[in-house]
Parts: C-alpha cells; structure tokens; sequence
C-alpha cells in the first residue's frame, strides 16, 4: 500500500444502459435492459430503474423479462456510440496522468501520484469532484461512480460503496476500517464456488477471512489463490497502475449494427482484418504461432477458437485461411454481432514453409463434382431492424428503432438533444428508412484546471 490516497478507480455507471437513456430521452427515468433480445438473449446491462425489479447482468432476457414491468425498453447493443462515449472518459482520465489503466470499456485505474496532484485527502476529494462532473458534462450525462484509495483493492472497493454516481475516498490508516465488514464476495477472485466453500468454514466477512491463517486458506483454496486472499483479507496490494503492456498479440475486430449469419460476408471481413493484422506484423518485424479468431454472438456471449502453428508466421493468407476454417466450425448460429482475428505467441522470427504451395485463386479451388446448394431466400424485410438500432428516414430525420415485425417497423424519431419523439410506424421496407449513425451529443469541455 501507498502513503497517500493516490490510486483512482473510475466505475461508469451502467454505462450501456446510461449510453442509451442519452441518446433517446423517452427513455430516461424508465426500466432499459441492454442485451441480447431473442429467445435466448443475455442481459449484459441494466439500468437503475431496471434494477429495481431484479434485473441483473447475465440474466436471461426471458427472466429479465418476466420481472420487469411493461414499457421496459429491451435493447440490441450500439458498441459504436459506447466506444465513442469510452473514449471520451479515458481522454479525460489521461489528463491527470500519464498513468491509465483501462480494465474494459467502463473501468478504468489512474495513477494520481504521476501527475501533478495534492495527494492529501481534501486535495484528491476536490480533484474526483471536479473530473465526475467534467465527465458527465463531457458525455452528455453519463455519470461515474469514484473511488480513490491506497492500493488497487481500496480503489476499485470504494468505487463501489456509493453508486451511482458516488464518491469515496479511503484515508491511508483506515483500510482494515472499510473493508473488514465488507461481505468476502466483494473481494475480486471471491466467486461463487470459492464464496460457498469459505461460507461452509464460517467465513461470510472480510473480517471473519482475516482471522483465518495462512495454511488454513492455502488448504482449502490451494497456494496462490488461498495466498492471496490472506493478502487481500489484510489489505496488501502492492500492484502497480501499467499504462501500456508489452504485445501479447496483434489482433482486429469490428462489431455490427445489426447481427450477421451470411458466411460469404464474414469471410470477406476476415480476410480484410487478416490482412491489416499481417501488415502490422511485419511493420514491426513480428510473426506468431497462434491464429485465434474471436465471435460475440447475437446475445453478447463471447467465444474464441484457435490454431497453434509448428512455424511463426506472418502472411495474411495464411490468418485468413485458418480463421476462415474456425469460423466454419464454429457456426453462426442466431448471428453475429462482433468478430476479431488475431495472432499471439509473437516473436522476432518468422520461417515460413519452404515447401508450401501457393494458395488456390477462387477460380482454381472450385471443385468439379461439387454442386452448389441452391440460394437460401432472403429474410424478411424487417430482419433489417432491432431494437436500439439508430435509423434515419429521409423526410422525417433521425431516430431510434422501437420495434419490428409482420412487415413492419417501429421508429421513435428523437434525439439526445431533442425532447422525447413521435412515434411512426413504417412499412420494413420503406425505401426511405436507412440504418444510421449514432446520434451527436458532444459538447465542448473546458481544459482541466
């Protein structure tokens, strides 16, 4: 632990849910779940409201669903405006300090004592003070909740005592005072499993694991884990705030407005990420052994599949045949909405395969007695639209996709700087509705000090 409170952690507070109520007014004050919207969707956010009937991050749809009251909006994703929005907060965090952490889109650690900061408790107060509202005034309203304390573990802990929108600052001394009667599922590593073991020897607190010794917690949770709740139980992180890491891997993803199944399409993306992925490997005279291809399916679920090769490598070709193989095995069942192609395991070296034919062209790898399957029909027009989707219609502007179905589609048109819209409901079809771009609501923000 540090001398001074110098570690900040920054929690966004329901940020998909938050991005959204933004960016369509009707929906501020009122239940929004973020997520996979189908049969067998995944919460991936709530908002407050939400929360309040029992809705919670990986809960199914159909649950969130059955507990939520009627007019809870049940949105797809818009990873575009929650990228833009992330970036925004994280240029304002690397304002105070050269030293930024970002753990996911939403979370980030800054290290206070790199830059030019009162460390006392007043001193950091007033600084969380003042970046919360230059952040929410930053991104249009989307608040954060902070947390500033002498270690990593009391920032990210304190982070969490008062949201949303909180604030709370550990004075160095008083660690052991906050985080002993603290549940002992608040302390990262503690899931349920390891939750349910520690709960079966009497251990419901951070206080109660604390007043177990070390050979005690190494037998029931093995060396490391069990050494390093003891550390933690005690308050001892040392860990430093690292800006940047060295390379594990090169890799490039994109995600979609809308989910994609159509094999043909997705194979022509890999390739172009491919191909960006091997200039940037021999840009920096780099070759890998491992092709990893990463999916996020319609109901946010994450996966990836991977290939270790006997040699390092560095052609494009190469990537792009092996993610397109694993993207084969791997299906697009109930579509797609974000994919990646990378390569780890780098080195300096790369040697290829003396004796490797050239690929076949398009033309050369048709095989004769293959018979095309006929083409599928196209889906219905209103497969074009979900939930969340940002639209704009030629004569009646921009706005949001409310619903869809039987041929037609719901649109609320309305904006993040317009008070709530009227509803329209529009052939799926129509020639004048375009998918969109998420809507504009920077402004201006004035320098740091």
């Amino acid at each position: 632990m540090r001398r001074e409170a110098s570690v900040l952690h920054l929690d966004l507070d329901a940020f998909f849910a938050a991005v959204e109520q933004r960016d369509k007014p009707s929906l501020r004050g009122r239940p929004v779940v973020v997520g996979g919207t189908g049969g067998r969707g995944v919460v991936a956010t709530a908002s407050y409201e939400a929360r309040a009937y029992g809705a919670r991050s990986a809960m199914s749809t159909v649950e969130a669903r059955r507990r939520c009251p009627p007019g809870t909006a049940f949105l797809g994703g818009r990873f575009g405006a929650y990228r833009r929005t992330s970036d925004v907060v994280m240029a304002l965090l690397r304002e105070l300090s050269p030293l930024v952490e970002p753990v996911s889109i939403d979370e980030a650690y800054v290290d206070l004592a790199a830059g030019d900061h009162d460390l006392s408790v007043d001193g950091v107060t007033a600084l969380a003070r003042t970046l919360k509202e230059r952040i929410a005034g930053a991104t249009g309203g989307v608040t954060g909740s902070v947390g500033i304390g002498s270690s990593k573990l009391m920032a990210k802990i304190a982070s969490d005592l008062d949201k949303p929108d909180g604030l709370v600052v550990v004075p160095p001394g008083s660690e052991l005072d906050v985080l002993h009667p603290l549940p002992v599922t608040r302390l990262g590593g503690v899931g349920p499993a390891t939750a349910e073991r520690l709960r079966q020897v009497g251990v419901r607190t951070v206080a109660d694991l604390a007043a177990k010794t070390l050979p005690d917690l190494v037998t029931l949770a093995g060396r490391a884990h069990g050494t390093g709740l003891y550390q933690l139980a005690r308050a001892e992180d040392d860990r430093p705030v690292v800006a940047e890491r060295g390379a594990k891997s090169v890799s490039q993803e994109s995600t979609f407005e809308r989910d994609l199944t159509d094999l043909a399409e997705l194979g022509r993306l890999i390739d172009s990420m491919a191909a960006r992925v091997g200039d940037r490997l021999r840009g920096s005279a780099l070759s890998g052994r491992t092709v990893t291809l990463k999916l996020r399916r319609y109901d946010f679920t994450t996966m990836t599949r991977s290939q270790t090769l006997p040699q390092p490598t560095d052609d494009a070709r190469q990537v792009a045949s092996i993610a397109r193989r694993l993207l084969a095995e791997a299906g697009t069942g109930g579509g797609l909405r974000l994919i990646g192609v990378g390569v780890s395991g780098l080195s300096q070296y790369a040697q290829g395969d003396l004796f490797a034919e050239e690929p076949a062209t398009a033309e050369e790898a048709v095989d004769d007695d293959v018979v095309e399957a006929p083409e599928a029909p196209p889906p219905p027009a209103d497969r074009r639209w979900w939930p969340g989707q940002d639209v704009v219609h030629d004569e009646l502007g921009a706005g949001w996709v409310w619903g869809r179905g039987l041929g037609r589609v719901t649109v609320r048109f309305e904006g993040p700087r317009t008070p709530p819209g009227p509803v329209r409901t529009l052939a799926a079809d129509d020639p004048a509705l375009h998918p969109g771009d998420p809507p504009e609501w920077r402004v201006e923000v004035p320098a740091a000090g």
